[in-house]
């Protein structure tokens, strides 16, 4: 017999009468000596009374040689004629190996899940964990094909290829994979290494082993380490409140939650400071939701609308502590508040079926509350935990510093924008000597509004001031140093300084205020401007410009093209020289002043877009408002990175029936006779209503530049929407008033005029000075 079969016999009275070979060889006794010898003989140690009773367990023999040698027996009784046992077959295994024992103590007893299967993926042996996961004892398992214990899934034909490999290659294989099992309500991740067994003697494949780990901590742990970190790359991809909620949602859903939604306290969609947080119930506007499924079923709210949120409601809690809420199914609470939204499904219809789990964190940013984000699981079976509501904060405080950003640039914005549209000019005044059309387009990019303006200026004597200029910088300051400049320019020109000089005051100007401000460099506060002064007399363009693009001109022919000047430094720089440019403009001609947000860009050749310009306002056009939007449809991109202002103007000319002048010998005497002339042109002009006045104007202008003045001296007279007097010579001395005593002989003739007439100045001019005088014209009858 082999050692696996040593059998021995045993009478009723405990005498061995039968030995076989491979008791022989576990005992060392041959037949001979064991035969008719006593059980008790052979035995080093009584037989536990436990074993003799059950007639199995282990019991010690002693062997020839004197060595205790421990074996597990088993008896069997062999029952007599009167079927009363009349002996017994005792069958004994062979020694067990200590350390085969423990490895496969160690394999039923493993943490993780142990199996074995043939090459031909038929179950072998499964370990305790195993026989969990799978929900049935090994017992079921044993011999069946592993295609027939599991699913038809991606999953578990792609465990079986992985057998299949390991089995024809003899390579071990390590892979992860997320799924479930038949007894687990949830999917794991798993990390899976299977080797073969081999046989020790050819070396050939008999077996596959696998042991799987359950990684599923490990994994949500990645899983939330990369949520935050997408977090940071797609939230607050744009400076807009609405989207940057949308945004939050698309991240959250469906991987963190089945549904989640963004709701914000009214204010932080307005430009109003926050009010303080309301009591009990708290009004929130919804911002955005979302749904795993289609058509987010479970939203009792629409995106824009109000809802009250009862102080028992997560999202209510959460704004009131200023910490995450988590409720779960069967809390009262979680009830009542689905029992309310439920209440608000169409015709009654329960559309939140298997909510257990709700999230709420608050919206907070430095140390602001702006809103709530509410999330709920259905689908996905894992109640929220502490471990969510920490990533639900993280979440949440990127979102709303994100969110307040937004806001804050919202609310900075309208206030530049306001701003700016009240500094700008809103009705440009009346005056003849060009027509106006103007467009001025904030910037939609993050910068913000920049500091870009127009003005059109009526100066004396008909002449009009065109003005277009770019601030330094965007936003508030910049539409601050915007009006300042604007109002700066107004009132130079109202000196009526040729455009070089105004130029050279503002420059002064922009460096004071950097130099007010404390800033160490002047560029902070910089600025472009393009000053021209329009005569519809002389039909002449004078224009300086500092640092600004040079203006387009389209003339009637249709031909346009940019008129060359000498850029000049830009504002700010100081010290350097601005040079003016004259051009002669026949009528009708059209001057286009703009910013450097019409032509520069990033993306853009400045001479390409300075030629598109050109070609754009040769483009046929009804009017000067047409003409405007045309040019910007032609030139701009799509979206522009920065302001753009442009200014229209199609000029006008005075014909010589409605200009008269004449030269005035320096002699007192000639004063009656220039008088005389003014009359009788007010006659030929219809104006002799106005004859009275203007024979006073004249008298005392021309007077006092014979009197006070330099030869040589001339008198004209402009007939426009007002009627123009003016006297010029060749002094550079600027008359002023004063009040002039009861017996003075002089002293009250500027008084008179200024009385007399609507207004008067005086400007000075490359050969002197000119006083002028308007009066408004007689009304038609």
């Amino acid at each position: 017999m082999e050692q696996a079969s040593a059998v021995a016999i045993v009478d009723a009275r405990g005498i061995v009468t039968g030995w076989s070979e491979g008791a022989r060889q576990l005992t060392g006794y041959p037949a001979e000596q064991a035969v008719g010898r006593a059980v008790r003989e052979l035995l080093a140690e009584d037989p536990p009374t436990g074993a003799v009773a059950a007639l199995t367990g282990t019991v010690v023999l002693r062997h020839r040689d004197g060595s205790a040698v421990t074996l597990r027996l088993r008896a069997c009784p062999v029952l007599g004629a009167d079927g009363q046992p009349a002996g017994y077959t005792v069958t004994a295994e062979p020694p067990e190996d200590r350390a085969a024992a423990l490895a496969g103590q160690a394999f039923q007893q493993a943490s993780m899940s142990m199996s074995v299967f043939d090459t031909r993926q038929h179950y072998l042996r499964l370990n305790d964990v195993a026989c969990r996961v799978m929900g049935v004892p090994e017992e079921a398992l044993l011999g069946r094909h592993f295609p027939e214990s599991v699913e038809d899934a991606e999953h578990s034909r792609g465990f079986l290829a992985n057998l299949r490999q390991v089995a024809e290659t003899g390579l071990p294989v390590r892979y992860e994979s997320f799924t479930g099992a038949p007894a687990l309500n949830r999917e794991h991740a798993w990390s899976i290494e299977m080797w073969p067994l081999k046989d020790a003697v050819s070396g050939e494949t008999n077996a596959v082993a696998l042991a799987a780990f359950d990684s599923s901590e490990q994994y949500w742990a990645r899983r939330r380490l990369a949520l935050l970190n997408e977090a940071a790359a797609s939230i607050g991809t744009s400076l807009d409140v609405v989207r940057t909620a949308e945004e939050l949602i698309e991240l959250l859903v469906p991987g963190y939650a089945d549904f989640a939604s963004v709701d914000l306290l009214d204010w932080v969609l307005g430009t109003d400071e926050r009010p303080a947080l309301p009591g009990a119930d708290i009004v929130l506007r919804r911002v955005a939701h979302g749904s795993g499924t289609d058509g987010t079923p479970e939203a009792a709210v629409h995106v824009g609308e109000t809802d009250v949120y009862p102080s028992f409601t997560p999202p209510a809690k959460a704004l009131r502590t200023g910490r995450a809420v988590v409720n779960q199914a069967g809390e009262p609470d979680f009830v009542r508040w689905v029992a309310e939204r439920n209440a608000r499904a169409p015709e009654g219809r329960r559309h939140r079926t298997g909510a257990h789990s709700v999230l709420a964190v608050p919206l907070r940013a430095r140390g602001t509350t702006l809103g709530v984000m509410a999330c709920v699981r259905m689908g996905n079976p894992d109640d929220y935990g502490e471990d969510d509501a920490v990533l639900g904060e993280e979440l949440a405080s990127r979102a709303a510093v994100c969110i307040d950003n937004a806001r804050r640039f919202a609310r900075e914005r309208t206030t530049a924008l306001a701003l700016q549209h009240s500094l700008l000019p809103r009705g440009l005044p009346g005056q003849a000597a060009v027509e106006v059309a103007h467009r001025y387009l904030p910037s939609g990019s993050l910068a913000g509004i920049g500091g870009d303006w127009f003005d059109v200026i009526p100066l004396s004597g008909s002449r009009v001031a065109l003005v277009v200029g770019d601030v330094v910088g965007h936003g508030i300051p910049s539409s601050a140093t915007m009006g300042r400049l604007c109002t700066a320019v107004r009132t130079l020109a109202d000196v009526d300084l040729p455009p070089d000089e105004l130029l050279t005051h503002l420059d002064d100007l922009v460096t004071h205020l950097a130099s007010d401000d404390g800033g160490d460099e002047v560029a902070e506060l910089g600025a472009t401007c393009l000053y021209a002064v329009y005569d519809p007399v002389s039909g002449r363009l004078t224009m300086a410009a500092a640092g600004h693009p040079p203006p387009a001109l389209l003339l009637p022919d249709g031909t346009a093209s940019l008129v060359p000047i000498a850029a000049g430094p830009p504002l700010g720089v100081g010290g350097l020289p601005f040079e003016a440019t004259e051009i002669e403009l026949p009528e009708g001609a059209v001057v286009a002043l703009y910013t450097d947000g019409l032509i520069e860009d990033r993306d853009r050749d400045v001479d390409h877009a300075t030629a598109e310009l050109c070609r754009a306002l040769t483009a046929p056009a009804d009017t000067l408002d047409t003409l405007c939007d045309a040019v910007l449809k032609a030139v701009l991109p799509e979206e522009p990175s920065d302001d753009v202002a442009l200014l229209l103007a199609r000029t006008r000319a005075l014909g010589a029936d409605q200009v008269a002048t004449w030269d005035i010998t320096p002699d007192p005497e000639r004063v009656a006779a220039a008088r005389q002339a003014a009359t009788e042109q007010l006659t030929a002009w219809g104006l002799d209503e106005a004859a009275f006045v203007t024979e006073l104007v004249v008298s005392e202008l021309v007077t006092n530049a014979i009197r006070y003045g330099a030869p040589p001296v001339q008198l004209r007279l402009i007939r426009d929407r007002t009627l123009i007097c003016e006297v010029s010579d060749a002094s550079s001395t600027s008359p002023h008033l004063r009040r002039a005593h009861a017996f003075d002989e002089g002293g009250r003739g500027l008084l008179l005029v200024a009385q007399l007439t609507q207004r008067w100045g005086s400007r000075q001019t490359g050969s002197g000075k000119t006083i002028w005088a308007e009066q408004p014209l007689p009304p038609p009858l």
